[in-house]
């Protein structure tokens, strides 16, 4: 099923697909509609997209979530969804904004790079690659469209730094889709905390990893462990094949002897 059918309702007349076309496209002080697109938002933050964040403002995962994000749960499915929490006022603007633009630019969600376009994304459970499909989502007040500069999906993309949170997020996304996850029983709540934990908590995570029983029971080699005391996005990657290890039954950790048979 399309983006067309799939997205907000109240967007779902807006999108127009993109295959080989460009599209014209702006954004600048200088246009009318500066900023108008950072309020009122229902805006979805991935793991990585919090990674940045919390990084870019100094603050651990605990504290970024009490003062910037809200959860909610996926109905069908149980998942935590963590979400962009807007200022009180009026206009219900992103925290983030000022009226020369975002202070957090160069780490700002996919969401708000990625605008205009839209992406849809899945896991080809056949392959294993990843499918696309783009659209331009014209928004009625958005009059960066009637600037002359001209994108294909690629420059785009290569334009707005997406190539890492594309990667990052496709790797979520087979998390999100994965066929163990989708057969209509939710998580339980133990399970709804091991999600939250390693996706939107890194610090707790890796407290976990590195002065838990983790070490002890699965084999993670010295470059391994030096990498995720180092790197966070070396540590969301682990805390990826955690959870497909641990709620989907993938393969993708190895357990030491002792505890393969314990198990």
């Amino acid at each position: 099923m399309t983006l067309e059918y799939t997205a907000p309702e109240e967007i779902q007349g807006l999108l127009k697909p993109l295959a080989d076309e460009t599209f014209s496209f702006a954004c600048h002080p200088g246009v009318p509609c500066f900023t108008e697109c950072c309020r009122d938002l229902k805006l979805l933050l991935t793991p990585y997209d919090v990674l940045r964040l919390k990084k870019r403002l100094a603050l651990d995962a605990s504290d970024f979530h009490e003062v910037h994000t809200r959860t909610e749960f996926d109905e069908q499915r149980g998942f935590p969804m963590v979400f962009l929490e807007m200022k009180t006022d009026e206009r219900k603007t992103c925290p983030f904004v000022s009226q020369k633009g975002c202070i957090v630019y160069e780490d700002r969600p996919a969401a708000c790079r990625t605008y205009p376009i839209a992406r849809a994304s899945r896991m080809h459970r056949g392959h294993g690659r990843v499918q696309e499909d783009y659209y331009v989502l014209h928004e009625e007040h958005c009059r960066g469209f009637e600037e002359n500069q001209q994108w294909t999906v690629e420059e785009w993309i290569k334009d707005q730094g997406l190539e890492s949170y594309h990667h990052m997020n496709n790797q979520w996304m087979e998390i999100l889709t994965h066929p163990r996850l989708n057969q209509g029983k939710p998580l339980s709540s133990r399970q709804q905390q091991m999600f939250f934990l390693a996706c939107y908590d890194l610090d707790k995570f890796k407290r976990f990893i590195l002065s838990g029983r983790f070490i002890d029971i699965f084999e993670l080699d010295r470059k391994e462990l030096d990498a995720i005391e180092s790197r966070d996005e070396d540590l969301l990657r682990l805390s990826f094949r955690w959870i497909r290890f641990s709620l989907c039954g993938d393969p993708v950790l190895k357990m030491r002897e002792q505890y393969k048979k314990a198990r």
